[in-house]
């Protein structure tokens, strides 16, 4: 992983793009990474689950939603820039365009996925919790003509279902930034960082509910920037930073320094840290992405990527030892995931909320939500290779 640079070149000649984004070979620093959040993100969103205690975003102002986006704005380089570069800006954007359709029909199977698996809990009976409630789904089922309406235009929606809306709307801003950065780099970089001060300022955003003014909780008009960011390292338009110890300890002075403002135990042992927490709650919000998650989020990504090494060979396992061929069998399994980032996503969603129920009926002991969270990770891992074997068409193959 890169961090963004604090120079930037005047024209998109200046910089010739990675090797990976001309090619169009995969990066395993990038397919590593991603695959950490897909395992991070399943834990963030199965109910009651004690290991949130322990996920990057209770230590700092980012989290997994941060490398998640920002890897996805890397894999785009990969995936559509050498269509932009070497075919044509209108055969680039029917590209994204495909994409966009893609995750749109994803995110309204899997609202209809998950909404039908809690009205079926719901109609068993044999729960005191109402499940269809817990998601906040009521209005739904209550005026489904209505909310009909507004989830197949993006105007319903519910918290839960609220990344895939972002990143699709996201995906079709490319073909615009494409275009300015293929003008002038800063253009692309002027037009990013005034659409993500409009979302700072509340004055880009999109409505979620039709009966009240709730927006989208992931205002995609801000968090555009850590794509683009990553979207822009990848295509060399940004060239990545040097391999410093002295921008290393930088990094890691900046990750240690936003734990006792994030940390909730610290927080709670020092009230006298709280009044100051507050007061820098704008440059930390979520919805918008606050200036102060960037710049964590920054850091870490600079740490990753200089722990990796070049190419990502520190992630490699060296020698024969047990240890060594146990943790080649776990960045295996980690390089995977993180390759069918999108299949996996969607079904995380749906076994997190499955695992809570699970939870619900046998309580939430070490070992029962240990058991639960392997069974996900488990299921995570096959439906990636399940999706990569789909992807290489084996029916096209010539028998033996």
């Amino acid at each position: 992983m890169s961090a963004i640079s604090t120079t930037v070149p005047v024209m998109t000649s200046a910089v010739q793009p990675p090797a990976a984004a001309v090619s169009g070979v995969r990066d395993p620093r990038l397919d590593f990474y991603r695959g950490l959040a897909m395992f991070i993100i399943l834990i963030a969103h199965v109910p009651g689950n004690f290991l949130t205690l322990w996920i990057p975003a209770r230590f700092g102002f980012s989290d997994a939603t941060e490398i998640f986006v920002f890897c996805s704005g890397m894999a785009s380089a990969i995936a559509f820039g050498k269509v932009f570069a070497e075919r044509s800006w209108w055969l680039g954007s029917a590209r994204v365009t495909f994409r966009v359709w893609q995750v749109y029909w994803a995110h309204i199977g899997l609202f209809f996925t998950i909404a039908m698996l809690m009205a079926a809990l719901n109609a068993t009976e044999l729960f005191d919790k109402n499940y269809i409630n817990s998601l906040n789904l009521g209005h739904f089922f209550k005026n489904p003509e209505q909310q009909l309406i507004g989830l197949m235009t993006l105007t319903y929606v519910p918290n839960y279902f609220d990344i895939l809306p972002m990143y699709l709307v996201i995906l079709a801003m490319m073909p615009f930034m494409v275009a300015l950065a293929q003008v002038n780099v800063w253009l692309m970089i002027g037009a990013s960082l005034t659409i993500w001060l409009g979302a700072q300022f509340e004055y880009l955003d999109l409505p979620a509910e039709p009966w009240s003014d709730r927006n989208w909780f992931f205002n995609p008009f801000g968090w555009q920037l850590v794509f683009f960011t990553g979207f822009a390292l990848m295509r060399g338009w940004i060239p990545a930073p040097p391999r410093d110890k002295r921008l290393m300890w930088l990094c890691i002075a900046i990750v240690l320094l936003s734990i006792p403002l994030a940390y909730f135990r610290v927080l709670n042992a020092f009230p006298e840290l709280k009044p100051l927490r507050a007061e820098i709650n704008f440059f930390i919000e979520k919805s918008d992405f606050g200036l102060f998650r960037y710049i964590h989020f920054l850091a870490l990504a600079y740490l990753g990527w200089f722990v990796a090494g070049e190419q990502g060979r520190n992630l490699v396992a060296r020698g024969t030892s047990l240890a060594a061929r146990i943790w080649q069998q776990i960045l295996t399994l980690i390089l995977k995931v993180g390759q069918q980032s999108l299949a996996v996503f969607v079904v995380s969603m749906v076994i997190a909320r499955l695992i809570g129920v699970g939870f619900d009926t046998f309580g939430r002991d070490i070992w029962v939500v240990w058991t639960g969270n392997l069974i996900g990770f488990a299921i995570l891992i096959a439906v990636a290779y399940i999706a990569g074997w789909f992807k290489s068409n084996p029916w096209r193959k010539k028998r033996g």
